[in-house]
């Protein structure tokens, strides 16, 4: 439909029959436009004029005349607004009056006009005409261009505004477009101007299925629009407000409220299936956990549920007492430990700190676990479904694997570090917005904040997950240069965006990490490379694995960071030989492949044999940070890589158009080839052991009568990575108490390398030899000066010892260096040496 100066690709309508100006309910009916009512009898009538006169001038590409129709919904108006649309149809046979019999609301009036209409387009107005009827034929260009909906915005740099609204209710006209955007209607910046133009099929399904009588009618119609795909063009109109707003006060609070409805309304079955099955797998896996979180332990964590319960603990409060949260004196007395430099989480430790506080740092431990992994299944099932695949259920799977893959599951015993990852699919999105170019200014800002917030989360995987990207990029570069050449300038203008915003917000941290107090630099961990038949294995935690051979085959059971099995290995080829044709495939190929060859270390040994072969991490090993990376953790980029690939092979299975008994064939077979590859590494639940009690004289609080503020308690032998022990008892005393040594990270030595533990100190190499020896060492003047020296460096107040192993000739050897007999306390033997 055009003004008589353009022309519409419109199919024009029959024309009526002579004598007969008014289309019957047979007749094809061009456009119709659609007046919701109410108390309008001052506005009604010049604006019927207006709409009458303009439908008149249009045309057909034919020329001939627009075949039209006008219905006006009265919503239960109490003045004259009835007759003056009633006058106006007996005029006009054209013209129709619906009436409702009590105000229902805006979007009951719109549902019954556009339910009633037969225009193959509809044309939805508001009474006042703040927005010209003329306005029209730019919304209908758009749909002449393939557009199922064209909405008039004032939100556009073309749009033109004439007379504006009052500033408070402009200013919450933009927060609520802004919250409808986000809730609803993603990328439409006006949703509730009065002027919108319809597909009059494609309406009417969308209103046959409406709900909502009030003002956010529209969101509710444009978020079914945009669910099913259907294309919503914004097109800049003129504008002017009109006095008389029904609008209300309430009616913001209304839209609140009908915003929870769309969205939830909105969320299909499936959608709500996916997270609820990742987090009851979650649950099942550390169910061993929840069944006691204070009383039962992760038996193949070591020492670090321990260690990180303990940082959970500091964290909350360094919070609840406004104290530093990069730095603790707590552990390592008097130096103490730089929280920074240590795997703390401080983005989660902090923000769960009123949890720790209120249930405590058992409850988060298995909080962070649990809810950790099943929010990163969550985060990569929504990117997939998202950017790579049609079907839900091979997002799913996909993002399922990504998630709980056995290297993923392997650190579930203790490092949540590499198991809550939910914001690496979160940055991988907005750097493909980024390649798309279409708000580089806001991708970037976004992206450096998640950037920033996934450093307070494990830089590690950070860098791990930076490397995938970067061998990704890489590889699709070469299979594809030529979107290489498009995107990059892009991409790069969106990243430096994001340098300048994660740089500022993480400055200090950084700083505090690698100069500040107790900083250091690599740490020293030996090469530890996955032997290449890891891969082809599974493990402990595997439904196929065997803890003997993973055992043989890995550091320990954290470490176990390959294990794919040897199906998954040969099906991840077979599925990226199939689909080699996409730029895509070959480049997820490429980076698993290339990360598992990573992930072999600086000499990769040639199985049955004692030779090895230089490793391609010999390329990375001196680089600044790389340096202090264990090279076999490097096989954890291979699970994302794979996962994409999964979901892209069930995405072609399950969208795969069954014609006949061959295409049957393939899909069974194909799904037979997942059952075999996946069932061998779906994770078991996690072993847990009862724990050790704590001692009486810490937890009744005995403890006070002998540790003044300021002073330390000294176990024996000192805290260290393999004995935790007293860190537990500092969480249950309300970490009332400092002691030294202890498990964390810190640095040793002038060149200050990494070590875990804290620096040797002649009585805590003393102490700790008896402690693995079970003999008594000669004890004379010399070492009762270090004893003593190093009693006043530690700021000691009491020693405790622990009835365990070797227990008496550790006893024997604290009575000789301090000359006394120790007290029976609490099931401790206990020391004072407050004076000295």
């Amino acid at each position: 439909m055009t003004s008589p100066s353009s022309q519409s690709s419109l199919p024009s309508a029959p024309p009526p029959e002579s004598g007969d100006p008014a289309p019957d309910d047979l007749t094809r009916i061009d456009l119709t436009v659609v007046i919701p009512a109410y108390d309008e009898q001052d506005r009604l009538a010049p604006t019927l004029a207006a709409v009458r006169s303009h439908l008149t001038t249009l045309r057909t590409p034919t020329g001939a005349p627009v075949a039209w129709e006008l219905i006006v919904v009265d919503d239960g108006s109490t003045d004259a607004t009835a007759d003056i649309a009633g006058a106006a149809a007996e005029a006009d046979p054209r013209v129709r009056l619906l009436r409702t019999p009590a105000n229902r609301g805006k979007g009951h009036a719109v549902r019954t006009g556009v339910l009633a209409s037969r225009g193959a387009r509809v044309l939805v107005t508001d009474a006042d005409l703040a927005t010209p009827v003329e306005e029209l034929d730019r919304l209908g260009r758009r749909l002449d261009e393939g557009a199922a909906a064209a909405v008039g915005s004032r939100a556009l740099p073309g749009s033109r505004i004439a007379v504006r609204q009052h500033a408070l209710r402009e200013l919450l006209g933009r927060l609520g477009a802004r919250l409808i955007r986000a809730a609803a209607v993603p990328g439409i910046r006006d949703t509730q101007c009065g002027f919108k133009l319809f597909d009059g099929d494609k309406v009417r399904t969308a209103f046959g299925r409406s709900r909502l009588d009030g003002w956010s009618f529209d969101a509710e119609i444009l978020r079914f629009f945009h669910q099913e795909g259907w294309e919503i063009a914004e097109v800049p109109v003129r504008w002017a407000h009109q006095p008389g707003s029904k609008v209300r006060p309430r009616a913001y609070l209304d839209t609140l409220a009908d915003l929870v409805r769309i969205r939830w309304g909105a969320v299909e079955p499936v959608r709500l299936a996916i997270p609820a099955l990742f987090l009851l797998v979650a649950t099942v896996l550390y169910a061993g956990l929840w069944a006691s979180p204070g009383g039962r332990y992760l038996a193949d964590s070591g020492s670090d549920q321990t260690q990180w319960e303990w940082f959970l603990a500091v964290a909350a409060d360094n919070v609840a007492h406004l104290r530093n949260p990069l730095f603790t004196g707590l552990q390592n007395a008097p130096s103490g430990v730089n929280l920074m430099a240590n795997t703390s989480m401080l983005g989660l430790s902090v923000p769960l700190a009123p949890v720790t506080l209120a249930l405590g740092a058992h409850v988060t431990w298995a909080l962070v676990l649990t809810g950790g992994l099943a929010a990163t299944a969550c985060a990569w099932y929504w990117l997939l479904a998202k950017r790579f695949v049609r079907s839900r259920w091979a997002a799913a799977l996909g993002g399922g694997f990504c998630a709980f893959a056995p290297p993923m599951i392997s650190h579930g015993n203790a490092h949540p570090n590499f198991l809550v990852l939910f914001m690496i699919p979160v940055i991988i999105d907005r750097l493909l917005r980024l390649c798309e170019g279409r708000r580089t200014r806001r991708d970037g800002v976004l992206l450096g904040l998640f950037l920033a917030y996934q450093v307070f989360l494990g830089e590690e995987a950070l860098l791990l997950a930076v490397t995938g990207l970067a061998l990704y990029a890489l590889a699709h570069a070469v299979a594809d240069p030529d979107l290489a050449r498009a995107v990059a300038p892009r991409l790069l203008r969106g990243l430096g965006i994001a340098a300048l915003v994660a740089v500022p917000l993480t400055a200090v941290p950084l700083a505090w990490q690698f100069l500040g107090p107790q900083s250091y630099g690599s740490v020293l961990h030996g090469q530890v490379g996955n032997h290449p038949m890891a891969f082809l294995e599974f493990a402990t935690r595997s439904l196929a694995g065997d803890p003997g051979v993973a055992a043989s085959l890995s550091l320990n059971r954290t470490e176990e960071n390959a294990f794919f099995g040897w199906p998954l290995v040969v099906l991840t080829v077979a599925i990226a030989v199939r689909l080699r044709a996409e730029p895509r495939v070959r480049a997820l190929a490429f980076t698993a492949a290339a990360a598992a060859l990573l992930s072999l270390g600086q000499n990769i040994p040639l199985p049955g044999t004692d030779r090895t072969l230089p490793g391609p991490w010999r390329l990375v090993a001196e680089l600044p940070v790389f340096e202090s990376v264990i090279e076999s953790r490097a096989a954890m980029i291979c699970a994302p890589a794979v996962g994409v690939l999964l979901a892209l092979a069930c995405d072609r299975l399950a969208l795969r158009r069954l014609r006949g008994e061959r295409e049957r064939s393939h899909r069974l077979l194909g799904c037979a080839a997942l059952a075999v590859a996946l069932l061998p590494v779906l994770p078991t639940p996690y072993r847990t052991v009862e724990r050790e009690p704590v001692p009486e004289f810490i937890a009744d609080g005995t403890w006070r009568a002998h540790v003044r503020p300021g002073r330390t308690l000294v176990p024996v032998p000192l805290p260290s990575p393999s004995d935790t022990a007293a860190l537990h008892w500092q969480v249950r005393a309300g970490l009332g108490f400092a002691f030294p040594g202890g498990y964390f990270n810190g640095p040793w030595g002038p060149d200050r390398i990494g070590i875990y533990g804290p620096e040797p100190r002649p009585t805590s190499d003393l102490l700790q030899g008896v402690h693995d020896t079970g003999k008594v060492p000669a004890v004379g003047p010399q070492q009762r000066r270090e004893f003593l020296t190093d009693l006043r460096y530690w700021r000691a107040d009491s020693l405790v010892l622990d009835p365990r192993q070797n227990a008496a000739q550790l006893r024997e050897t604290v009575t000789r260096l301090t000359g006394r007999e120790p007290e029976r306390l609490g099931g401790l033997w206990v020391w004072d040496v407050a004076g000295g």
